[in-house]
């Protein structure tokens, strides 16, 4: 249902004539009584309520700097703000604020109410219909994408838009079916929910296969990826797709790197120098000068073995079906509950465990993908482990930084998960180039590589050195080649 309010532009609400130039009385009272900022997207013209102070704390003053949102206040918002700021001495005339007819946003404006009050959907529009489906229904249009993508390898197209747009419409399928099924399946025994989710695993699985395929670390500009990916309207899906797609293509770069040229030579003259000091302040016990390349990667740095490579792949793309219960902890109109954040994970990694027959691996991925070398503000199931094991073999000291294989995390032998220190920057990354981001403008891609060097490395070791200085590498030439 379409409902027509008077809006007005914030900073019309919150700018007053003094040398300050700011309305701090308003402000608080904003803040107090949780009021909603309407937010505009000029190009995309979507409309989304989001409060005030989540959009002020991630940005002070976010109102004052240009870009593709526009925000106001409705005028449900105006008269409470006036009604509360009455009681207070000195408070700057609100009639003032009105917006005039002649104004280019129009006197009156329509707000559409099921789009701005409900809370944000992070799977979208088209997620409504595969939730009706049946479960074969599900597998027969995985199915069809696989189809899709292998004509697509058989005629060895390399139609750039061609190949971008089937990649980006299977992995949305996929994500979305993957995601549909496991709340249901969530709902049976482990025994019963394998048997309803095996034919999706199987089909989901060829299908990754052939998409790792076609994909290079080139082969598609992220203006492009990102025109097709908003192609769905779901927040949580777009993520997905974009991160399953950019991750594939950063093993493929990041394996033609260290098989095909002097690259790990290279790391190892500049260890020292580079990267030491980092991997110092994880493996304590070692000693600053017996720590090498050899310590950092369990058995030494290597390319990814194909049969690794694909698990892989499962991994990333199933790494965020966890948020079923929490598609709005990105975007909605709550503020930021850090309980929903780290139940995400646990949800994934329990679901995918115990509900499918997806590899090992990939679960892991799902579950470790946050730890952040142990920092506070990263978590997950294997730092509880971790302590746990510790408490029973308090003497236990982990020898290396990252492992490729199973074996030396689940022995506890390692501090983190290859595929997992992988898919931790691929998740920031796009977290802060994100377009559709609305408390917040994204960032240009080097903006957001020097942040998460300043941030994620030199002031907090969140990420793995190596593999970002290899991910930042990765960035800058595909923006050199577009």
């Amino acid at each position: 249902m379409l409902v027509k309010d008077t809006i007005t532009p914030l900073s019309k609400v919150l700018s007053q004539s003094n040398e300050e130039g700011l309305n701090k009385t308003y402000i608080d009272i904003i803040i107090n009584e949780e009021i909603p900022v309407l937010c505009i997207n000029k190009t995309a013209k979507k409309k989304r309520l989001m409060p005030f102070k989540v959009l002020h704390d991630n940005r002070k003053y976010f109102w004052q700097f240009a870009g593709k949102w526009e925000y106001f206040f409705t005028g449900e918002s105006i008269s409470k703000i006036k009604e509360k700021s009455a009681v207070k001495t000195g408070a700057w005339d609100l009639e003032r604020a009105k917006p005039e007819k002649d104004e280019e946003i129009g006197e009156l404006m329509p707000v559409d109410e099921a789009e701005t009050e409900q809370k944000i959907d992070g799977f979208g529009n088209e997620y409504k219909a595969i939730t009706g489906m049946t479960a074969q229904q599900r597998v027969k249009c995985l199915n069809d994408d696989k189809d899709r993508l292998q004509k697509i390898l058989i005629s060895r197209s390399r139609d750039g838009m061609v190949i971008t747009e089937a990649l980006v419409d299977t992995t949305k399928d996929a994500a979305m079916i993957n995601h549909a099924t496991l709340e249901d399946a969530i709902r049976l025994a482990d025994d019963e929910a394998k048997k309803l989710t095996q034919d999706m695993v199987n089909t989901t699985t060829e299908m990754v296969r052939t998409s790792t395929q076609l994909i290079s670390e080139d082969i598609f500009s992220n203006e492009l990826m990102n025109t097709l990916v908003e192609k769905s309207n779901g927040t949580i899906v777009q993520h997905m797709t974009r991160v399953y797609l950019n991750g594939i293509a950063f093993l493929t770069y990041y394996n033609n790197l260290v098989s095909t040229s002097s690259a790990i030579q290279k790391l190892r003259v500049a260890f020292a120098s580079k990267f030491r000091q980092h991997y110092a302040l994880l493996l304590p016990h070692v000693g600053a000068d017996f720590i090498n390349l050899e310590r950092v990667f369990y058995g030494g740095m290597r390319a990814i073995t194909p049969d690794l490579y694909f698990k892989w792949a499962v991994g990333f793309l199933v790494h965020d079906v966890g948020k079923a219960s929490a598609v709005e902890y990105h975007e909605g109109a709550g503020t930021y509950d850090r309980q929903i954040v780290v139940d995400h994970v646990k949800q994934g990694y329990k679901s995918i465990m115990t509900k499918t027959n997806y590899p090992m691996e990939a679960s892991l991925i799902t579950g470790y993908h946050h730890e952040y070398y142990g920092d506070a503000a990263g978590y997950g199931y294997f730092r509880a482990y971790l302590q746990q094991y510790k408490r029973i073999n308090p003497a236990a000291k982990q020898d290396y930084c990252i492992t490729y294989e199973l074996e030396p995390i689940l022995d506890y032998q390692a501090l983190a998960y290859f595929p997992a220190k992988v898919l931790e920057i691929i998740d920031v990354y796009d977290s802060l180039t994100d377009p559709n981001r609305v408390y917040r403008e994204p960032m240009l891609p080097f903006e957001a590589l020097d942040l998460m060097q300043a941030e994620f490395i030199e002031k907090h070791l969140k990420l793995d050195p190596i593999l970002f200085h290899i991910f930042d590498k990765f960035i800058r030439e595909k923006y050199q080649k577009s």
